[in-house]
């Protein structure tokens, strides 16, 4: 699961189809209708919030417009009730990490989207998101 902390302007279709369809099931775990992926270290950023299936719900909304404005046709009803509550901390070294992350699977899958962020110096975050300093994140998998 992949949650991305980087706005969702940056993705191709398939990631933001991707995106889409685990912030679904994300959504669907915080509200306690399924067993799976219940510990996943994804979703503890939004478990600390008071309302967590709420702030998932706002996360998607953003995803959807995105979605909208690119003409494709996402299911809004799908998102549940959200919530305007604080925004999630992520941090530089975080976000730095994801927009690296993201260029080597642009590289490989879609060369023009890879082109629109190849030479970005800093990314923005996904609306949910307010930047702060720091490292990557200690739930991130890197390959170092």
């Amino acid at each position: 699961m992949r949650l991305w902390s980087l706005h969702p302007r940056y993705l191709d279709s398939k990631g933001l189809v991707a995106l889409w369809r685990e912030a679904l099931l994300a959504q669907k775990v915080l509200s306690g209708g399924t067993k799976g992926y219940r510990n996943h270290p994804q979703l503890d950023r939004f478990k600390q919030l008071r309302n967590p299936a709420g702030a998932l719900a706002s996360y998607l909304a953003a995803v959807w417009r995105e979605a909208n404005a690119r003409g494709y046709h996402f299911d809004k009803s799908k998102i549940g009730t959200c919530s305007r509550g604080k925004k999630i901390a992520v941090t530089r070294g975080q976000m730095d990490y994801e927009l690296a992350h993201l260029r080597a699977k642009l590289q490989r899958r879609d060369l023009a989207a890879y082109g629109r962020i190849e030479n970005l110096k800093r990314a923005e975050p996904h609306p949910s998101f307010e930047l702060v300093p720091g490292p990557v994140a200690d739930w991130e998998v890197t390959n170092e």
